[in-house]
Formats: C-alpha cells, structure tokens, sequence
C-alpha cells in the first residue's frame, strides 16, 4: 500500500436496531450515554481503568505498576502475583460451589455437568498428577484433544501450577503437531485415544504417535479415554488420565505466579512460513477476557452460556473456558459437528439446556442459512436472549436471518471483533446500550483505542477505507511470539508509526462505528480503486440464491486486477439459480445493483465447497492462487478438507 492510499468503501447499510427497551433496563450498561461515560472515563486516564477492573479479582501480592510500556514492550499489573485458575474456580467456591460450570454434550449424546466444586477437584488432581509427571513452573504442556471437559481441566491445571499450555486443534494433522511441539518445546502431550466427528473416530492417539517421533522434547504422553479403541501404548512414555488421577488428591494450592508469567502459546498460521506462536501472559489477559465477558455478553448468574468454538482456537480459550469462569457463569461444551445427526443439533443442545447466550461464526450462520429454516424451527428458542458473532466480519444479510430466524426478532446481536494477537474482544455492541447495524461491530470497548489511518497514521476522513489499528497498549495484548521477539516487532508494531497494526482494513461511519472489510492482504486494485473483498461477497450473499461467496483478485492486464468470485449456491426446491452462465449473468447484475459497476466480477466460479480453515475462516490465499492459475503454496495445515482444493483446481481446467 503507497503512504497515503486508502480503501474505497462501496457497501452502504442503513438499516439500525436499537436495543430492547426491556432487555436494556435490566442490563449492565443500560444505555449510550453510560457506554458513553465508561469510554471517557477510560480515555482520561487509562491505567486507573484497568486497575479498578482488575480490582475484582483475587491478588496474592498486589501490583507496583500498572503498566510498563516500552515499545513495542508492554508489561501489566508488574510487580503483582495471581493465578487465572484460582480466579476461575476457588474463587468462586464458596458462592457458587454447587452451580454448574460446564456443561457437555458429546457427539454421540453423552453429557456430563460439572458443578464448580466438581471442576475444581478434577483440576487439583492433574494439577498434581503433572507435578508428579515432572511438569515445572515454565514448562511447556501441549494439549491436543477432543471438545471433551478434560481440555478444560487440563488448560486450569497448567494455569494452576504455572505450566504454559499450547492447546493444538484436535483436527490438526501429525506435521502440524509435531511443528508446533517442537516449536513449544514441549515436555509433555496430553491427547486421547481418539475423538467424534460426523459419527467417526478421529484417531487421535495415533497422530501424536507419529508428530513424538521427531519431538524430542517429550517426555511423557497422558491419553483420555474417550472412545474405548484400544491404541498404542508406550511404556514408560504414555499413561491413561484415568488411571493417573485415581487415588490422587484432589487438594492443590494454586502457585502465586507473576503478573507477566507466560499462561499459553496459540500458534496462528502464516501465509509462508512456520507458524506464530502468540504468547499471552497471566494477570492482562485475566482482566481482559473476564471484563470483556462480563460487559459484551451481559452476564447474569441465571444465564447459561454456549460459544460454539473449539478450546484449539483463541475464541474458546478466551470465551469457552476462561472468561465465562473467570465470572462464575455456566459454560456449554459441544464435541461434534452442527449437523450430526441432523443439521439440527445445535438447536436441539439450546432448546435442551435453556440456552441463554449463544456465540458462533459468521460462517456457521451461512451454512445454517443453507440448510434452511426448517431446522430451527422444529425446535423451541425462546430461552435466547443474546446472540453473538466472531471470526470474520458477518454479511449484514447473514446478520439478519440470525437476527430474524434464531433470535425471533427479540435478541439483541453483539458482533465482535478482535483477534488472536488481542486476547479479547476489542469491539463490540454492548447489548443493552448500542443501536446495531448489520455488519458493523460499532464501537470500541472501554480502554480500547482503535484508529482507522493511512500508513503514515493520519487519521482517514468517515466513510473512507484505512488500515485498522489500536493506538495504546491494552491488557490482554499478545507480549511475544515464541522464540522470534524480532518477528513480533516487525509483523505488529513496525508498519503504522507507534500503533499496533492487526492487518484488517476498516472504515468509520459518521456515527463513529467501526467497519471491518477484511484483510489488507485481500484488498483487490481496480482501475485505481481499491476495494475491500469483504463488500463484494456482502452484496453476492445478499442474493437469496447465494448462500456463501468469496472474492479475490487476480492479474488483468488493463485493470491491474480483475475480480473473480467462487460462490456457493443454496440447495433444495427452494434455489432460486442452478449453477451456469444464466447464473453468472444474474449475479453480476445484482453487485452492480448492490454497490455499482466498478465490483462487477470479472468471472463467476460455482463450486459446493469452499476452502476452509478448521475454525471455518475461508483461506482466500489459496483462492487467490487458483484463479490466477498457479500452485497452492504455504501453510495448508489449518485447512479443514484439502480435496475442495482439487476440486476448484480441476474446475478451472
């Protein structure tokens, strides 16, 4: 991008949704002017905001500094000692000991509830099942399992005994785990013997076989049993959990760690490269997503709690685990696919438990679109009160069939942004004081300084596309990656003078509301505009024959890129274009009527799937590179089902 260059922004969205008179009432933050004065309040001094959160929690010393910044350096709460799994359990013990933390549902339809008591006993054996192992304050745990409670109670434990945890999604292959232990340094490996997916097995045990033969720093293996298929087992290397924990004590005193100790390593995939391993640190990202959760999901102690994400991803660290215990509220834990055995599944887990707050992708939504109404519908929902969003910005029509058909037109919808690298939600709605507009995450959150500027950093004017950046530091930043500090300074802090870059472009509207537009990466140069791909899918999805589309440039001659989108159609009796130059010819008329000529696509490609990363974020990289002909190159470790790649390669033959 040249110094000054902006982002055309070409999608306009009028349509605006005030809260619920009654859900706002009765809400935390019960109106703009509160959101309002929360937000000046933290403009004016910063530090003194973030110390008042964090006052709420439990401090075994307390803290000299609030923050020490020395960029692109950041350390919180300095001189303090805490422990995130003490503040989500003990703490809450003698109030809530005998309410339910998490619920789970296997795939197969076994459940288990474990109240806060129970949870904080499994926690205190494997805490002490790992010091028995050799687990050390520092060392490195990799945790690769199934959406099973065991994830959980092993991500607490390491909290507990200041043990770094590094959580590998359980659909990773053996390469991609072995890269990350190795990475990590890993000393040990908690896996099971497998996992359900779809009905199957998913051979868990036999993955982390083959990525210990070249990890050598692993020493021990712990293996849930999960499905009862019996799996290899190393002696003097790998122990079943079950068989460890018995006899153990389930007393365990919480290590008093320091505010800055590393608490996990999640490793994000580059385009080229190895993997990033983003490193979040104890007592910032504490406060961070125990505020966070607090204020965008309006906790209330009756209220039970289900964000879809799997606990391999930041999302179900942050908002499946600790940020809903950190608040003592009831966490569900789903271990299968949404639509096993029928694309109803996840409806009927809401309309079993009395869901309350339900938190999902944008992606999730378009395949619940697709599928249909009817699925829904056969179930009861009324129990909804809250619906929320994260991964990607959400196309406002996808926002509001959620809006319509899973919230009745009642529930309030917070679409939150934020990233990896950020910890927490940085923006979002706050559900009983923000007017909403499709596709926008409105505001920043108290204590979040986000920008849209040119690379030079000069603010860019409402209505005009700039790069999205966070101009202070905040609690729950990222401190490092693993092993590369070089690599942290030049992918963050080193392209927008004194802010931290997240790599997304956005605009800011006249009302002050922030709109994500996607990668930078994945902006396309037209004929000298340069327009962000998330408008141009937001106006294909907006067709009622379209259920997901993706847009990315390649080379032109004439206009330096041409745009090409692959789109998925809708299926059933209902679909109202069959796949060909009819459809084609449709589509590019209606993103002329949409947002105008100039995002006309240049080519139209039908196919029924689109690539994947296993959080269900479209890897348009490898889109990019199949529409301008050449080989998919980088990391495809993260991607759900590689054959749709031969697929779309074979269709472009």
């Amino acid at each position: 991008m040249s110094q000054g260059a902006g982002i055309d922004s070409i999608l306009k969205e009028n349509r605006v949704f005030a809260p619920p008179h009654e859900f706002a009432v009765a809400s935390r933050v019960p109106s703009l002017e509160r959101y309002q004065e929360l937000y000046d309040l933290a403009e004016r001094d910063p530090e003194a905001y973030w110390a008042g959160v964090a006052l709420d929690l439990r401090w075994t010393k307390p803290w000299t500094q609030v923050l020490d910044w020395q960029p692109p350096s950041a350390r919180w709460f300095d001189g303090a000692e805490t422990n995130l799994s003490h503040n989500c359990l003990d703490r809450h013990l003698a109030t809530r000991g005998n309410r339910a933390a998490l619920i789970w549902e296997g795939e197969p339809g076994d459940a288990r509830i474990l109240t806060y008591q129970q949870l904080h006993r499994e926690t205190c054996r494997f805490a002490n099942v790992l010091l028995r192992l050799g687990v050390r304050q520092g060392d490195r745990v990799a945790i690769y399992l199934p959406m099973v409670p065991e994830a959980a109670i092993a991500m607490l434990a390491c909290a507990r005994i200041g043990a770094v945890h590094s959580v590998v999604f359980g659909g990773f292959s053996a390469e991609a785990l072995r890269d990350r232990i190795n990475d990590a340094g890993a000393k040990l490996v908690v896996t099971a013997d497998g996992g359900y997916r779809r009905g199957k097995v998913v051979a868990l045990k036999a993955a982390v076989d083959a990525a210990v033969e070249r990890a050598p720093s692993v020493e021990r293996v712990v293996v849930v049993r999960r499905t009862g298929d019996k799996v290899a087992m190393e002696p003097g290397r790998d122990s079943y959990w079950h068989e460890l924990v018995e006899g153990v004590s389930d007393k365990h005193e919480a290590a008093s760690l320091p505010a800055e100790h590393p608490l996990f390593i999640l490793y994000t995939s580059g385009t080229t490269g190895k993997p990033k391993g983003i490193v979040h640190t104890t007592a910032g990202y504490m406060v961070g997503v125990y505020s966070t959760t607090q204020m965008v999901f309006d906790l209330k102690d009756n209220d039970t709690y289900w964000c879809t994400a799997d606990v391999g991803w930041v999302t179900g660290h942050s908002y499946v685990v600790y940020g809903p215990l950190l608040n003592g509220a009831t966490t569900v834990m789903y271990e299968g696919a949404p639509d096993f055995p029928e694309q109803d599944r996840l409806w009927k887990i809401i309309d079993k438990y009395d869901v309350t707050i339900f938190y999902t992708a944008p992606t999730a939504i378009r395949a619940f679109m697709r599928w249909g109404e009817q699925w829904p519908m056969r179930h009861d929902l009324a129990s909804l009160r809250l619906l929320g969003t994260v991964g990607e910005p959400i196309n406002p029509e996808a926002w509001m069939w959620y809006r319509q058909v899973i919230g009745g037109g009642r529930c309030p919808i917070v679409d939150t942004w934020w990233q990896t690298e950020t910890g927490a939600i940085m923006c979002s709605p706050l559900p009983g004081a923000t007017p909403t507009k499709p596709g926008s995450c409105t505001r920043p959150l108290p204590g979040i300084a986000m920008d849209v500027v040119t690379r030079d950093g000069t603010p860019v004017p409402p209505g005009q596309g700039g790069l999205l950046v966070v101009r202070r530091p905040w609690p729950s930043m990222l401190r490092t990656v693993w092993g590369d500090p070089e690599r942290y300074a030049r992918t963050y802090w080193s392209d927008v003078p004194g802010c931290y870059f997240t790599g997304d472009g956005a605009r800011r509207d006249e009302d002050g509301y922030f709109w994500v537009m996607g990668r930078v990466d994945d902006v396309i140069n037209v004929a000298g505009h340069r327009l962000g791909t998330m408008e141009v899918e937001s106006a294909l999805v907006a067709h009622p024959a379209v259920a997901e589309a993706a847009v990315v440039g390649r080379p032109d001659d004439l206009k330096g890129q041409a745009i090409v989108a692959f789109v998925t159609l809708k299926g059933g009796t209902g679909a109202r274009l069959e796949p060909g130059e009819d459809a084609r010819k449709a589509l590019m008329a209606h993103v002329v009527t949409e947002i105008g000529a100039i995002a006309r696509p240049d080519d139209i490609r039908f196919t029924d799937a689109l690539p994947k990363t296993r959080s269900g974020k479209i890897m348009r990289r490898l889109l990019k590179e199949i529409a301008a002909g050449g080989e998919t190159k980088g990391d495809t470790s993260t991607l759900e089902d590689i054959s749709i790649l031969a697929r779309l390669r074979a269709d472009d033959e």
